[in-house]
């Protein structure tokens, strides 16, 4: 299962991604947060740590380095 994840979210990185702009509010970007927090994590808790972090990539938090925890 977790190998399906990290394909979703590399698939993204190649098919989506660059229809969109290169600014990301944090280091790593929430593609590579997503696929470190699933590999440390495993599939459930890392993918709602990817969202929580999706979830805050907004004006309202501050950017900055945010690694998995």
């Amino acid at each position: 299962m977790k190998k399906i994840v990290i394909f979703i979210v590399k698939f993204y990185r190649v098919a989506f991604s660059v229809f969109m702009p290169v600014q990301c509010r944090f280091y790593p970007t929430c593609s590579q947060y997503m696929i470190e927090a699933v590999e440390k994590k495993g599939v459930w808790r890392g993918t709602l740590l990817g969202l929580k972090r999706i979830l805050k990539c907004n004006p309202l938090f501050p950017g900055g380095y945010d690694p998995v925890p």
